[in-house]
């Protein structure tokens, strides 16, 4: 019986996790923890894992671009990590010589899915020596098509960089919104429309793409309105991968990073956070001071099939290996230490 970490677990989350989940979850983390020493293995865990796994298994917890920090400077040879595939694939891209598994046989991202490598080509073709930024959550091989990524922390960052007014930023429709807004800048979305419409060369100044989370696409401004009639003192949290009018009606909006550290540094009587619902039950763990308002239950279908199961298995048997061709990794590559470099 894994008394200790039983323990230690119901301190922490006790009224997030019923006790009988978390005597059997205990047993399942000093298994996780007793092969990640057999193996020297690092493991990573995204804002987004369920509370029994975060605060227990990883040894380094964050949003993408933390994660993708650390997963370029472990010096373990095997990197578990517990995010969904892209965010794996970042990883191999940046440390091809260590094995990198994903707690999962596909863990996907809806957004990630929205483009493809031959998209992206297309747009460059269409607004010829326009930069490309893209989004991190993407795969790797629209990555290879890219001049550099960005996270949702640093992307104003990433565009002001750029030399030039135009600029090509996909693949989230949202994101690239409030970035535009943010930087000033005159966005659209270009129809399927031939590659010598002289209508692509009009004010191009920031060319977007119609993808969605499917997580963050559900916040609504009505649904801040609801909860500041109840709440009049809460203060509303949004990824800015919600719509711009929900962003513009919170009261900070950052990467779930930023966000995290935000709730630390304030003393609200309260928050409400508009990203996926598990990032809420993580910071009262820590934070058990802090009162969150119930209204999120939107779980991201794809970080849910990454589970202690899951990452048990992917350790004890070496399996869902990430691997990603080289042909594909360096262009990848050059893209994501671009964006590393800016921070």
């Amino acid at each position: 019986m894994a008394t200790a970490t039983l323990a230690k677990m119901q301190k922490m989350l006790k009224g997030i996790v019923p006790d009988i989940e978390l005597a059997y979850k205990a047993e399942l983390v000093d298994e996780i923890l007793e092969l990640k020493r057999e193996k020297g293995a690092i493991i990573l865990g995204h804002n987004y894992m369920e509370p029994a796994l975060y605060h227990t298994i990883p040894d380094v917890v964050g949003d993408s671009l933390e994660l993708s920090r650390k997963a370029a400077e472990a010096k373990e040879d095997i990197i578990v990590f517990c995010g969904v595939r892209f965010m794996a694939e970042t990883a191999k891209i940046l440390s091809p010589e260590k094995t990198v598994l994903l707690p999962a046989k596909v863990a996907g991202c809806s957004l990630a899915s929205s483009i493809t490598a031959a998209d992206v080509r297309e747009l460059k073709a269409r607004y010829p020596g326009v930069p490309v930024v893209t989004y991190i959550n993407t795969y790797a091989d629209v990555k290879a098509e890219t001049d550099i990524c960005c996270t949702s922390g640093n992307a104003v960052a990433v565009v002001e960089s750029l030399p030039g007014d135009s600029v090509i930023f996909i693949p989230d429709e949202y994101l690239a919104k409030n970035v535009a807004r943010e930087t000033g800048k005159h966005i659209i979305f270009p129809s399927k429309r031939a590659i010598n419409d002289p209508d692509n060369q009009l004010d191009v100044q920031m060319v977007g793409w119609r993808g969605r989370c499917e997580v963050h696409d559900q916040f609504t401004p009505q649904d801040v309105e609801n909860v500041r009639k109840q709440f009049p003192d809460v203060v509303v949290l949004a990824h800015p991968e919600c719509p711009p009018e929900v962003v513009e009606a919170a009261d900070f909006s950052g990467s779930t990073t930023a966000m995290v550290k935000y709730v630390q540094a304030t003393n609200a009587p309260r928050y409400l956070m508009l990203t996926e619902c598990s990032m809420a039950d993580n910071i009262v763990a820590a934070n058990p001071e802090k009162e969150m308002v119930g209204l999120c239950s939107i779980r991201c279908p794809h970080m849910n099939e990454i589970t202690l199961e899951e990452t048990r298995d992917a350790l004890k048997f070496m399996q869902y290996q990430i691997e990603v061709p080289e042909e594909i990794r360096k262009p990848a590559y050059r893209a994501v230490e671009r964006m590393l470099a800016i921070g």
